[in-house]
């Protein structure tokens, strides 16, 4: 492990000016991702700033129906709170089908976000990487890419968002609270996570500096019912092959509204807009159902070793929807 200088914040303002605009300070939260990319020489902070003791753990509801969230509020207690279960079931679920207890109790909303991709390519910190080493190339595309996206990928990179959370939070069209030099500013989560592009090394719209201090959800959809499907490789403390979170609000037997984000499939947490599209309004129904499963994996650009995830989307789609129109889902009322 590389030296750094280690600072303790007191408020936001002083973190903000601790970090500065250096791009190799790095704020510590829960350490769950920081702490094991430190050990493995991948990421090399010349400063940490721990930000453990600002005032960011509260859960509120808002006077207009939002909810917000601090960015240090951890996994557990986010998927655990009472309000939170009552309106947006589809979050705790997400919530509850990562990592493990452990770890839940550890990870904060900040830091779930900004959590890296657990592509091994880019952790081995020996393999070609343009995420870890712009310009050295993409080990992935040639290699053993199972895990790999499907959707977002370029010729840069094809690593995969590993985070549960988001993918819910992106459904649930979350907004991202930041803080920084310049003042306070507000960015909707399907913004937030950046496409690889040319930069993968660049991930979020994050500027210099800039400290997350909440996410806020809009208040929940009148009469929605949601669930999260996660499919792994095993059920316990594994990263999604395919996950979807998906919301409907159904009246006079039509499909009212529809959102459905995906995870374990692209670069980033991704909105299916023309799944939606096709939903809304529809009656609910298997030949819907497939037409937007299939509207979900247009543009896919399968790997030599992940076309399955093809189907695999396309089959978790039907299976929610069909899930979730029949009241099959707990919760789906």
């Amino acid at each position: 492990m590389r030296p750094f200088a280690f600072h303790r914040s007191a408020s936001v303002a002083d973190a903000v000016t601790s970090h500065g605009a250096d791009p190799v300070a790095a704020y510590l939260a829960g350490g769950t991702t920081l702490i094991d990319l430190v050990k493995l020489d991948v990421m090399r902070p010349n400063r940490v700033i721990d930000i453990n003791r600002l005032p960011l753990d509260r859960i509120d509801v808002l006077p207009d129906g939002r909810m917000q969230i601090g960015a240090m509020v951890r996994n557990s207690d986010l998927a655990w709170h009472d309000e939170v279960r009552r309106r947006y079931p589809v979050l705790s679920a997400a919530l509850l089908s990562g990592a493990s207890p452990q770890l839940r109790n550890m990870a904060t909303t900040a830091g779930n976000l900004m959590q890296r991709t657990r592509c091994p390519y880019f952790r081995d910190n020996v393999s070609p990487c343009n995420k870890r080493e712009p310009g050295t190339g993409c080990a992935a595309i040639g290699g053993y890419n199972r895990s790999h996206a499907i959707l977002g990928g370029t010729d840069a990179c094809i690593a995969t968002h590993p985070s549960d959370m988001c993918v819910a939070l992106a459904a649930l069209e979350a907004e991202v609270v930041v803080q920084g030099r310049e003042g306070e500013r507000r960015i909707p989560l399907v913004e937030f996570h950046r496409l690889p592009g040319n930069t993968p090394q660049l991930e979020t719209e994050l500027r210099p500096g800039e400290l997350i201090t909440a996410v806020v959800l809009p208040p929940p959809l009148a009469g929605a019912r949601s669930h999260y499907l996660k499919i792994r490789d095993r059920e316990s403390y594994e990263f999604a092959l395919t996950s979807v979170a998906a919301i409907v609000v159904l009246e006079d037997n039509r499909i009212r509204d529809a959102r459905i984000a995906l995870g374990g499939v692209a670069t980033k947490p991704w909105r299916a807009g023309a799944a939606e599209g096709l939903l809304r309004g529809s009656y609910p129904a298997p030949p819907t159902f497939h037409a937007a499963a299939e509207s979900a994996v247009q543009g896919a650009h399968p790997h030599q070793f992940n076309g399955f995830k093809v189907a695999l989307v396309r089959q978790a789609i039907v299976r929610v929807l069909s899930d979730l129109t029949s009241g099959q889902v707990a919760g789906a009322t």
